[in-house]
């Protein structure tokens, strides 16, 4: 393998070593959320199937009827005194068969009897086709004749051990060997049947598509090409056949020249770039090109990632049957959200593939993603992340910042005070955090004016308890500092030390909060004093692929409290920053407690910054009860997993609405009559079946109900199932799916 060539993954695409052939592969245009690579559309409508009775019935006679005429010919039984010319149907072959053949003397007699057996055939296969276009031959065939055919060729060979003597089995083996034959004639007279057939039972892969002309090959660039990239163009064509260049080298240097039709300017730096590295330009800034393994199935052509494939149920829309169900950016930027229990499969078959999508996005240079699970969760490896911030860990090779990255005191308290007491807004005074967010400030923006920096945990500590000693000491500093708004901070300080002495101050709770940071596990954690490599969430700009892994096990309360910061910190940051070309996503493998007011305000505004977050929870019961419904109707992509409590069913339910059926209400009523024939033979047929003779009424009318009732979702969703609704930016969106998550 030449230089520089990424290991192969052990989960890659089948096409991965073929990237010209997955290439080429067909992505039509569809609908949100169906897997685009190699997708064939289905009807809307499901077909009327004629009932197998009706259909074996028809086919019957149409045989007995091909086979009367049949005979009728071979016996001769149609010349008479009507007809005037003997074997009037041999004509044709007559006609065309020179006459010095027929004799039996001619040495071309064998070809005169070749010929007739020929010209039978011909008819017979008329005959059969006519006759199977009335019998409905070709139906019987692709419902039964496919799955059942290796029956026919054994039942010959089974007969054919049974004792002569049973002879009319033998005429039964004919006979089915006569309908094989027949309905196999039907079928290939029939246009177009047997692509029906292939694509209902899987008869056989579909044929390889022709090889593209080269100028419309993608395996060639043509865009480059066009552009007068000839020698960029060539040599990335020529990685591409000999499999160098994977898939996620396509997908980067695809980013790179959409960045080059932005910028005109970086024209000279890509064509250099490709000339030097070829398909290992325009590299991540970590210089993979690929992750160590895959557990799920990527196109990066698409950005898709597959996470199952719609059932085959009548509570899913016809055309959506039997197709993949993928995710891309443009549904992830409406935000997801997730509820099972434990052991649903949340984690292994959604988070997973998502955080694996986003990680190959990134080294793309197509998005930067921010994974938030419990340490030893085993989410994803540590060799698929440019950065692991594992909290609390005294082996962690990077620090979290506590306050963003910002140096507005003012923004720094509001998110500091979101992720402390954003989970009890409903309940603090005020109703939400905004009082703990001045609080904060009054502390944050005085010992900035002093020291140049913020306060670290211990020191916001003490302020936030009032500790005489801590206070003083900055009113000191302030008082003797002659900077710029020294005075203006000095009167926050007061007004901050009037309202502690009230007996509803909120410093008290927010100490009571921060406390839970202030533990020895966290001493060389959040430092402010400039030690230490720290990460801030607006790096979010950059295509960086960070894990953050949380106490939970020991530092329960304070796992909670990370998670809400790094969920506001990455809202601000999503929505200030100033390029917004890269999909940022955060995904939260476990919510709990870690949705506020205003982080369901801020998940609305994503959509139109280019950023998502992934909310995984185990019920709804984690959220505060008026947040609930809000979540549900902010987010645009909602999963449900098997093993749904009712309650939360009835949320999803509630959400997803109803939607108008057309129902059918059969009503029996017995007959009653007077005459006594009537009466008779009601009387006999009560006899015979124990029941009164009836009269059927139907009455067909349409009416309201829900998608998926709460009992629904919370019973009838198998196993390693879920139901979804998708919606993308565009606001283009999908029913609820009955999803097989294994497939």
């Amino acid at each position: 393998m030449p230089p520089g060539t990424p290991a192969r993954p052990a989960h890659a695409p089948v096409t991965r070593p073929a990237v010209a052939e997955w290439l080429r592969a067909s992505r039509p245009a569809a609908a949100p959320g169906i897997w685009r690579l190699g997708h064939r559309e289905r009807p809307q409508e499901e077909p009327d199937l004629v009932p197998a009775r009706q259909l074996f019935s028809g086919a019957f006679i149409a045989y007995l009827c091909g086979w009367l005429l049949w005979s009728l010919l071979w016996n001769g039984y149609l010349e008479g005194w009507w007809i005037f010319i003997n074997d009037w149907w041999l004509l044709p072959m007559l006609w065309l068969v020179p006459d010095d053949w027929r004799s039996a003397a001619s040495p071309h007699v064998e070809l005169y009897v070749a010929a007739g057996y020929l010209y039978y055939a011909l008819v017979l296969s008329l005959l059969a086709v006519g006759f199977g276009r009335v019998g409905n031959w070709s139906e019987v065939w692709q419902r039964y004749g496919v799955p059942l055919w290796p029956l026919f060729v054994m039942l010959p060979g089974v007969w054919r051990e049974m004792p002569r003597t049973v002879t009319w089995l033998m005429w039964v083996s004919n006979l089915t060997y006569v309908l094989l034959a027949a309905a196999v004639v039907a079928v290939v007279g029939r246009v177009g049947t047997w692509p029906v057939v292939r694509g209902r039972f899987g008869s056989g892969p579909p044929a390889d598509p022709p090889a593209p002309a080269p100028e419309a090959d993608p395996a060639d660039w043509p865009e480059l090409r066009a552009a007068g990239l000839a020698e960029a163009a060539r040599s990335l064509a020529e990685a591409t056949r000999a499999g160098t260049l994977g898939d996620v080298d396509y997908a980067r240097i695809r980013r790179a020249w959409q960045g080059v039709h932005a910028r005109p300017d970086r024209l000279a730096a890509f064509t250099e770039a490709v000339r030097l590295r070829g398909a290992a330009a325009c590299a991540h800034p970590s210089g993979l090109r690929d992750l160590p393994r895959r557990t799920a199935t990527h196109d990066l052509a698409t950005s898709q990632v597959k996470i199952g494939t719609a059932v085959d149920d009548a509570r899913n829309p016809y055309a959506r049957r039997t197709t993949g169900v993928a995710l891309e950016p443009a549904l992830l930027g409406t935000s997801l959200l997730a509820v099972g229990p434990s052991g649903s499969g949340k984690s292994v078959r959604l988070v997973r593939p998502v955080v694996e999508s986003m990680c190959l996005l990134a080294l793309a240079n197509r998005a930067a993603v921010v994974t938030v699970t419990a340490y030893g969760s085993g989410l994803a490896p540590d060799d698929a992340f440019d950065l692991v911030i594992a909290v609390g860990r005294p082996d962690s090779t990077h620090d979290l910042d506590l306050y963003g990255g910002t140096e507005d005191p003012d923004e720094a308290a509001r998110v500091l005070a979101e992720a402390l007491v954003g989970d009890l807004a409903a309940t603090v005074p005020g109703g939400d955090s905004r009082r703990a967010g001045t609080a904060l400030a009054q502390l944050i923006g005085p010992y900035q004016c002093v020291h140049g920096r913020f306060p670290s945990v211990p020191d916001l500590r003490e302020l936030l308890g009032g500790a005489p000693g801590a206070v003083g000491a900055l009113r000191t500093a302030l008082a003797a500092a002659d900077g710029p708004g020294a005075a203006a901070q000095l009167r926050e300080l007061d007004a901050r030390e009037r309202q502690s002495a009230r007996a509803d101050d909120i410093g008290v709770l927010l100490a009571e909060r921060i406390a839970f940071l202030d533990r020895p596990a966290f001493a060389d954690f959040f430092r402010t004093d400039g030690g230490g490599r720290q990460f801030s969430l607006r790096a979010i700009e950059h295509p960086l692929r960070v894990r953050i892994d949380l106490p939970e096990r020991g530092h329960a309360e304070a796992s909670r409290i990370v998670a809400r910061l790094v969920l506001a910190q990455f809202n601000e940051a999503a929505l200030t920053r100033s390029d917004r070309s890269l999909f940022a996503c955060l995904v939260l493998d476990d919510a709990t407690y870690a949705v506020t007011p205003d982080a369901v305000r801020a998940v609305q505004r994503l959509r139109s910054a280019n950023a998502g977050v992934v909310f995984a929870l185990r019920t709804l019961e984690d959220v505060p009860e008026p947040l609930r419904g809000p979540l549900l109707g902010a987010v645009g992509c909602r999963v449900a997993f098997a093993g749904l409590a009712p309650w939360d069913g009835g949320r999803f339910a509630e959400a997803w609405g109803t939607e108008w059926v057309q129902t059918r209400d059969v009503t029996n009523r017995e007959i009653v009559t007077d005459e006594p024939l009537t009466k008779a033979l009601h009387l006999m047929r009560r006899l015979v079946t124990g029941k009164a003779t009836t009269a059927e009424a139907v009455t067909v009318r349409e009416v309201e109900r829900a998608r998926w009732s709460a009992s629904d979702l919370a019973h009838a969703v198998p196993a390693g199932h879920a139901v979804l609704s998708l919606t993308t930016v565009r606001g283009e969106h999908a029913p609820p799916l009955l999803v097989d998550l294994r497939m």
